[in-house]
């Protein structure tokens, strides 16, 4: 957890860059995700890994942002 932690920074960028790219004419991630919401006819198993590699860095933001905001409990202290 901690590297997940640490590392926000490097998950926002890598978010912004990798998960969205190519950018134009819309960002992969999302035209792959509509793809998913309309039935995910026709895909193949390369679409599937490329939404798992567009997809891991937002995974990986989200994740950070969810340990930094969760509470922290030391071992013998209730709150």
């Amino acid at each position: 957890m901690k590297f997940i932690r640490e590392n926000t920074q490097l998950f926002l960028i890598a978010s912004l860059l990798l998960g969205l790219a190519p950018f134009s004419p819309e960002p992969h991630i999302w035209e792959k995700l509509k793809w998913i919401a309309g039935g995910g006819e026709g895909m193949k198993m390369m679409d599937w890994f490329d939404i798992l590699m567009h997809g891991t860095p937002w995974i990986l933001l989200t994740l950070s942002l969810l340990v930094k905001l969760k509470p922290e409990y030391k071992k013998g202290t209730k709150k």
